[in-house]
């Protein structure tokens, strides 16, 4: 049996490619698109899939889907809680949430299976598994710091992903990365002290995701790098999630970690 599914912001850059690859996959049927008003002409019709600008509307049309996400955060606890009404299932990429709008994603897990992650990327999920034991390897003689670099589109800094994985690392020591997060230095700062994660951030032209983390040590240097070549890898590892949390009953907000 085919999943539906149903693609927020299908106009945009990253749900153009969720939609085409949907559209490709045997195991999936793409039932609608979301998109504002005013870019719905730019949607290619395709055969068996409904078009509006109001995702309570589709749902009352098609039933039960898995919505894929990857827009802001706002939108994306407003659609979380129209999921939640109609008993649908919601995948999220987006970036940048509060404290205050995760809780609120949580909540709704709560009623609706909701699987959530900052970076879909298979790899940058396995380097969360893999740089806490490079830290606790290396000691606490080993500096960290963390950079990364991205589109100059992009609306949040530092990166999702690079604070989940300055928090992976600082864990490993006790840390908390409220505590020891510096995101700018100018100046005459002073030393820099042994308790303290850098979170550089860059911009520019069409890079699609760059995080690299460093390790400072006596007479030598790491570089971790993972590089993300198109926005096909955050999207097939959304298709993925899609395809798991269809099995998936509401329990809590689910992970990358969860999946794998």
């Amino acid at each position: 049996m085919q999943t539906p599914i149903i693609v927020m912001g299908a106009a945009g850059r990253m749900g153009a490619t969720i939609v085409r690859l949907v559209h490709e996959d045997k195991e999936l049927t793409l039932v609608g698109r979301v998109e504002i008003a005013s870019r719905l002409t730019e949607l290619t019709p395709l055969a068996g899939c409904i078009d509006d600008s109001d995702l309570d509307t589709l749902l009352s049309r098609v039933g039960k889907a898995v919505i894929i996400d990857f827009t802001a955060p706002a939108y994306s606890v407003a659609i979380a809680k129209i999921v939640a009404k109609h008993g649908a299932s919601q995948v999220i990429g987006t970036t940048g949430f509060s404290e205050q709008e995760l809780m609120e994603l949580k909540l709704c897990a709560g009623k609706i299976p909701i699987f959530w992650s900052p970076n879909m990327s298979v790899g940058v999920n396995v380097l969360l598994k893999i740089l806490p034991e490079l830290v606790r390897l290396l000691g606490e003689s080993y500096d960290m710091e963390m950079m990364e670099i991205h589109h100059n589109k992009k609306k949040d800094s530092p990166s999702g992903t690079a604070l989940r994985l300055a928090e992976a690392m600082v864990k490993a020591r006790d840390w908390d990365l409220k505590n020891v997060a510096c995101y700018h230095r100018e100046g005459i700062v002073g030393e820099r002290p042994q308790k303290e994660v850098g979170l550089q951030t860059l911009r520019g032209g069409d890079v699609v995701g760059v995080h690299t983390a460093y390790f400072f040590g006596p007479g030598e240097r790491i570089e971790v790098t993972h590089q993300a070549h198109s926005r096909e890898n955050f999207a097939q590892g959304a298709i993925r999630a899609a395809k798991w949390l269809a099995d998936q009953k509401a329990s809590t907000l689910f992970s990358m970690e969860d999946m794998l």
